[in-house]
């Protein structure tokens, strides 16, 4: 089978479109024939050397930690799936991902996919709406009425954290630039401010219960956020190499996130996109053997929006 792989860490030259032999799953695996994988910045991270002690991997390593795709074979003690079954799944990070024709995967971090959107735009769900979703009712623990700033809502976390924080009933206040403002807008958020041409701090006219910051901001940029939350409130942090500062002495928690697997929030997502209450963007289809300029375009500060990395056409 064909998979991109590096045996290296370093730039996205050192990613190789390659020949590997077949995976064959052992009990509690399955077999996926991927359909679609989709690019994250941990992607990136990995293969650059910059994640070795959080997530060790073996090399060569093939990165893609969303699959989606159809049940190709199953290990011994395999319940609840068949063959031909339609999945999507978040992968353990430190194993071979979905950037490959086939890819195994632990029996029980996949769901059923969305029945209403083609299957390899689903790949681009699990890690980001699940770090939308567990930042947001986990850590902040949002609920009904209150007011929640999402600083770098233009992103894809960030399109799926406006849609849940509105959909729970929440005044979504969004950050964003020119060029995603609109989005942002139509995903739902009460108000857009440009953060570009505007301050944040003078701008966010009353307290906020819940910050979640998306934005690689400067550590001073982060704590001044800190100000703009009510006394018991929560600063939630997805930019993991900068900690997530807090006040003691107004209970206000500062709480950084590493998004975890979890198949009931996944298919609690699911259900959302096939009843029509979540939409899922994605802004462009790149090919496998592409994926190394997907990487240089991150690593340039490039990449706009969620893109998906097909592998093989629907029902193939």
């Amino acid at each position: 089978m064909k998979a991109m792989r590096f045996s290296e860490y370093g730039d996205p030259g050192v990613l190789r479109y390659e020949d590997v032999e077949l995976p064959v799953p052992a009990a509690g695996q399955v077999r996926v024939r991927v359909t679609a994988t989709s690019f994250n910045g941990v992607d990136g991270n990995i293969r650059g050397g910059f994640m070795q002690g959080p997530i060790p991997v073996e090399l060569p390593h093939t990165p893609g930690i969303d699959v989606a795709g159809t049940v190709d074979a199953l290990g011994e003690g395999v319940d609840g799936l068949a063959v031909g079954d339609r999945v999507i799944g978040f992968l353990p990070m430190d194993k071979p991902g979905a950037a490959a024709e086939y890819v195994l995967a632990p029996a029980e971090v996949l769901v059923p996919a969305p029945t209403s959107i083609p299957l390899a735009d689903a790949a681009a769900l699990p890690v980001v709406g699940l770090t939308a979703y567990q930042a947001l009712f986990d850590h902040g623990k949002l609920t009904a009425g209150q007011r929640v700033l999402i600083n770098g809502a233009g992103g894809a976390v960030g399109g799926y954290a406006v849609q849940l924080a509105k959909r729970a009933d929440a005044h979504v206040i969004a950050t964003a630039s020119p060029r995603t403002g609109e989005a942002v807008k139509s995903a739902g958020a009460d108000e857009v401010i440009d953060h570009t041409t505007t301050d944040v701090l003078s701008a966010v006219s009353e307290p906020v219960d819940v910050v979640l910051n998306l934005a690689p901001v400067a550590p001073e940029q982060l704590a001044a956020l800190v100000g703009l939350i009510r006394r018991g409130g929560v600063l939630v942090n997805t930019t993991v190499w900068m900690p997530a500062p807090s006040d003691d002495e107004r209970g206000v928690r500062g709480i950084d996130l590493f998004v975890r697997s979890d198949t009931g929030q996944l298919s609690q997502l699911v259900e959302l996109i096939d009843r029509g209450e979540l939409r899922v963007d994605v802004a462009r289809r790149v090919p496998l053997a592409e994926l190394p300029s997907v990487h240089a375009q991150a690593a340039a500060g490039e990449l706009a929006g969620k893109v998906v990395i097909t592998v093989a056409p629907e029902g193939r």
